[in-house]
């Protein structure tokens, strides 16, 4: 049991925000004597001293300062707790899986993250950022509440996000844009090939081209990007993936002869839809929302 109550640390709190009792007093709805008897408690129970008289003014002891210091940190946590008990006994919650395919645009995904930790700040967040395959496996394997994919699983039900447009770049450095010329298939497997690799355990899903003779396969998108941009290689990335790469010409497109952009979408599946929680709702809403403007 601790010595002292919430309500005494509130109320010294209060004080020293106040900068007198009759003003803290008011703060807390009590009575100028309730708060004075509570810091006067606090100060004997912990044989300590809060504050000293300088002039005609209280100011805070050294280990005043560092007591009230804790003392917020112990307040807000209170506050913190009933607020989460308040989204709990209210059906949202505690927190929220979600598997995202690294084509959805990053800056998209991060501004609504952001809008739904604004809304829902006691919900736990765990994102998986997922390629091909491992996002069939999270959402098969009851891993996640919601997932954004570019495939469907079998015994799911998905609804359309947004198209993706997938474009062939290179670097303006690579030797292909220095043929001047259109780019057949043939050239292509003559370069490297950029890939990111299937994060499914099993990898039964493939990309729709692997003719390049040499190809790096490597685990994210930033690292796929990076590369090319330094002219390591060729990929088809999503257009909006890799807008601000194309606006300052690190990434140029390919003049292929075929093939140079790739049509795709995006789904939002939930796991159990019959089991949908407040919050996967919501960040489901404010995607849709996001996508619609």
């Amino acid at each position: 049991m601790t010595r002292i109550t919430l309500d005494q640390w509130q109320a010294f709190i209060a004080v020293v925000d106040a900068g007198s009792y009759a003003a803290a007093a008011e703060v807390v709805h009590k009575t100028q004597s309730s708060v004075s008897y509570a810091v006067q408690k606090i100060e004997r129970q912990l044989d300590i001293k809060l504050f000293e008289i300088q002039g005609r003014k209280a100011v805070l002891t050294p280990a005043g300062e560092t007591l009230c210091r804790r003392a917020r940190h112990l307040v807000d946590e209170a506050t913190r707790v009933e607020r989460a008990a308040t989204h709990l006994a209210a059906g949202w919650e505690a927190e929220l899986r979600v598997a995202v395919e690294i084509v959805f645009p990053t800056w998209q995904l991060l501004k609504c993250l952001k809008t739904f930790a604004e809304q829902c700040p006691e919900t736990q967040l765990e994102l998986h950022e997922s390629v091909l395959g491992g996002t069939d496996e999270l959402l098969l394997g009851g891993h996640v509440d919601l997932a954004i994919c570019t495939h469907v699983p079998t015994g799911f039900l998905g609804d359309l996000l947004m198209p993706v447009n997938f474009v062939a770049v290179a670097a303006p450095s690579h030797p292909l844009h220095a043929l001047g010329r259109t780019i057949t298939l043939e050239d292509l497997r003559q370069h490297r090939h950029l890939l990111i690799r299937d994060s499914g355990s099993t990898r039964t899903r493939t990309v729709a081209w692997q003719g390049a003779q040499t190809r790096w396969t490597v685990s994210h998108k930033a690292t796929s990007i990076r590369a090319a941009c330094m002219g390591l290689g060729f990929a088809w990335y999503p257009r909006e993936v890799i807008r601000e790469e194309l606006a300052s010409g690190q990434l140029e497109p390919l003049p292929l002869a075929q093939g140079a952009e790739r049509a795709g979408a995006l789904y939002l599946v939930f796991a159990d839809p019959d089991a949908i929680g407040p919050g996967a709702q919501r960040l489901a809403g404010m995607i849709r929302d996001a996508l619609a403007t």
